[in-house]
């Protein structure tokens, strides 16, 4: 077997292709979670302890000198990343759960019992005639 038809063989598979469907959902995922933390839920915040913007907070190493920039240490950027982290295993935790309480209701419902056979039905009723018989007697 080629090279290349290994390589098309892999590249073809299904899991391959779940899995670059999923990097795409997932990045995009980010993205929204992203400007759901930094455009919603971050001003809020920043307002509630005192207008302070996280994104901004840093401490200058060394000043900048002439065309030079500063060195700064942005702790702020640090604490944005912890809380989309945050926010974003929150919202993978609850999908999660709900996958697994859909999955758990499924397995739980029990199946329809099967209409019984002719066999059946035939022995069920000589089992009632029997004891319509009894009761008679």
């Amino acid at each position: 077997m080629s090279i290349l038809s290994e390589f098309k063989a892999f590249a073809v598979k299904g899991n391959v292709v779940d899995m670059a469907v999923g990097i795409i959902i997932g990045a995009a995922f980010g993205k929204i979670v992203s400007s759901f933390v930094g455009d919603v839920v971050m001003p809020p915040l920043g307002v509630l302890i005192g207008g302070v913007d996280f994104s901004d907070l840093a401490i200058v190493l060394k000043a900048a000198e002439g065309e030079i920039p500063a060195v700064t240490l942005a702790y702020g950027k640090f604490i944005q990343a912890i809380i989309d982290f945050t926010i974003i295993a929150f919202a993978i935790f609850i999908g999660i759960k709900a996958l697994n309480k859909l999955k758990r209701e499924e397995e739980a419902a029990p199946a329809a019992a099967p209409a019984p056979t002719r066999d059946q039905e035939l022995l069920s009723e000589i089992r009632d005639l029997l004891k319509a018989q009894q009761g008679k007697e």
